[in-house]
C-alpha cells in the first residue's frame, strides 16, 4: 500500500496514465470504443498520453497534437465521459493527494466538459472531488 502523495513529475504520470488505462481496457463500456481507434497502437497512445499530461500538469512541451479532433468522431455518448472520469478519478485516489493532483482532477473535467460541449453531448451527472 502506497501513501498518498501528490503528483511530483513523469514518473507519477506514468504510472497514473498506466493505471487507468489498464482500467479502460478491462472496462466493458470503454474498451470497444478506445479498441475501435487504437487496435495494438498501445504504447503509441501511451507515450501520447505521458506527453499530454505532462504539459498540462507541468508545462512541458513535448506534446504536439490536437485531442479534439481525435475524438470528435468516435461514438461516444454522456455516459462513455462519466465512466472515464469515474476511472480516472478512481486511479487517482489511489496513489495521490493534494493540490497538483486536484488541479488534474479539474483538468479531467473541463477536458471532458469541453470535448461534450464541442460534440454537442449533453453531460450526464458526474462525479467531481475537488
Amino acid at each position: 500500500m502506497h501513501m498518498l502523495k501528490d503528483i511530483e513529475g513523469r514518473e507519477d504520470i506514468v504510472w497514473l496514465v498506466d493505471n487507468f488505462y489498464a482500467k479502460v481496457r478491462e472496462d466493458a463500456l470503454l474498451a470497444p470504443v478506445f479498441a475501435s481507434r487504437i487496435h495494438d497502437t498501445w504504447d503509441a497512445h501511451l507515450e501520447t498520453m505521458y506527453n499530454f499530461w505532462n504539459m498540462a500538469i507541468f508545462g512541458v512541451r513535448d506534446y504536439q497534437g490536437n485531442p479534439f479532433s481525435r475524438h470528435v468522431t468516435l461514438p461516444l455518448e454522456g455516459e462513455h465521459f462519466n465512466r472515464w472520469l469515474q476511472l480516472f478519478s478512481a486511479t487517482l485516489d489511489e496513489r495521490f493527494a493534494g493540490p497538483v493532483t486536484d488541479d488534474v482532477r479539474r483538468k479531467a473535467h473541463g477536458i471532458a466538459a469541453t470535448f461534450q460541449a464541442r460534440m454537442n453531448i449533453r453531460p450526464q451527472d458526474t462525479v467531481f472531488k475537488s
